[in-house]
């Protein structure tokens, strides 16, 4: 027969899984009626290894907006599947920094052929291309013409460059410009800056003078 101790060893490993979120002192914050839930969706984030706090930050901000329960869970169940599928796209090896971006964008519009493409494109980390992508289609850029353009700049171009970009198509788009034309435009006045000798190595994108 099985000793006690081994019988007992995966209650104790359930257990402490399933009150890891309950012992988070923010928890308390969530009204009562959604708190056992939004425990529930949180523990099993983390056993599927997805980052758990942009979970507790969404509960938190659903109740500062005092929003009803059943909203606070439908919410936080919702960025939980959006990390689980920002991670198949972006591979298991995805920080939990490009997770939480990438799952923003997958809210915005982006699709996840869009990320897994940006993964084998760029390897660096990819919370910037991810945020500006986001940022874009927030501003009115179809989704496919954002994506384009992110595309075509990942690989290339550096992370404060692609923010000039972004700021670029952001000024198109006040002064009146479409938003997608406005993307397609400042993409394409953006070039890999030519290799560099010596100690100073690759410059990164610049834009292209007229």
């Amino acid at each position: 027969m099985p000793s006690p101790v081994r019988l007992t060893l995966p209650v104790v490993a359930v257990f402490a899984s399933v009150t890891a979120a309950a012992q988070d002192p923010r928890i308390d914050r969530v009204p009562a009626e959604s708190r056992a839930a939004v425990v529930a969706l949180i523990d099993s984030a983390r056993g599927a290894g997805l980052p758990v706090e942009p979970l507790m930050q969404r509960a938190l901000e659903g109740t500062t907006k005092h929003a009803s329960g059943e909203r606070i869970v439908a919410a936080v169940r919702h960025l939980a599947g959006d990390l689980g599928r920002a991670r198949d796209a972006l591979g298991a090896p995805a920080s939990p920094a490009e997770l939480n971006a990438g799952a923003m964008a997958l809210r915005a519009g982006a699709s996840s052929e869009t990320l897994a493409e940006l993964r084998r494109a760029r390897r660096d980390a990819l919370i910037v291309p991810l945020a500006v992508l986001t940022d874009l289609m927030a501003s009115g850029v179809p989704a496919d013409s954002a994506a384009a353009a992110v595309l075509a700049l990942a690989a290339t171009t550096r992370d404060a460059d692609l923010v000039a970009f972004r700021q670029a198509v952001e000024r198109d788009i006040a002064l009146g410009a479409a938003p997608g034309p406005a993307a397609a435009a400042a993409a394409s006045s953006f070039s890999p800056a030519p290799q560099a000798s010596g100690a100073h190595g690759q410059q990164g994108a610049q834009p292209r003078k007229p």
